[in-house]
């Protein structure tokens, strides 16, 4: 394992260093120590490497992630796997406001809370928060999963599109055309495989699902002039 001290070596060393692997690197696996809260650790990865970060980060932490799997040691500050792609992004703590916002793919995993507009414009990321999540979540999703084990806050979902929302606690309120929905097998399926990889305890049938009523955003020809 190579072990990167951030405070010794600053944050630019360590982002040139991370992104400079390939997908033939023998150097796989990374240790970030003395984090101290830094700003934009590990972003912009694109190599089938694994980054432990021991300690708290800030903000866009593991943004832009492809391939990489990155387990903070802590929590993390707003904007965490931002933009993501691909790979795992694990968070052992809380996490801040708009994680995983306009996440394409791959998996966020975050073991505590997380904070308001958790999945803001999702495109097909999947996110697992095993705590509670705070308003508005999944503002305006567009496409994947967001799996809460605890409590949603008010507007869940609004104006949401094709997003699937998994709630197992308490919804405070829906957002604008969030309604919910049956739970079909397939969809119990797809949960009890995100609960897994997660490795969360907790049965499918526990969640209730959530998605787009689909009235918003469809064009009705009697509100027409």
């Amino acid at each position: 394992m190579q072990t990167f001290d951030l405070e010794a070596q600053g944050l630019r060393a360590l982002n040139e260093t991370l992104q400079a692997q390939s997908q033939q690197t023998n150097e796989t696996a990374w240790e970030i120590v003395n984090p101290r809260g830094s700003h934009a650790i590990a972003v912009g990865l694109d190599a089938p490497i694994e980054v432990t970060v021991k300690g708290s980060t800030g903000y866009y932490c593991a943004g832009m992630n492809k391939q990489a799997t990155v387990h903070v040691k802590g929590s993390a500050g707003p904007g965490v796997a931002e933009n993501m792609m691909s790979g795992t992004v694990i968070v052992e703590g809380d996490a801040s406001q708009y994680a995983g916002a306009t996440g394409h793919g791959g998996l966020l995993v975050i073991k505590g809370n997380a904070s308001s507009r958790c999945g803001i414009s999702m495109k097909g990321i999947d996110i697992v928060v095993q705590g509670n999540v705070g308003h508005m979540s999944a503002f305006m999703a567009q496409k994947g999963n967001l799996v809460v084990c605890g409590d949603a806050g008010d507007a869940l979902g609004d104006s949401i599109y094709e997003a699937r929302l998994f709630v197992r606690g308490q919804v405070k309120s829906l957002g604008a055309d969030c309604i919910e929905k049956e739970m079909r097998p397939e969809h119990l399926e797809t949960l009890r495989d995100l609960l897994e990889r997660s490795g969360v305890d907790a049965r499918p049938e526990e969640f209730r699902r959530y998605g787009s009523a689909r009235q918003l955003y469809t064009f009705d020809i009697d509100n027409a002039y």
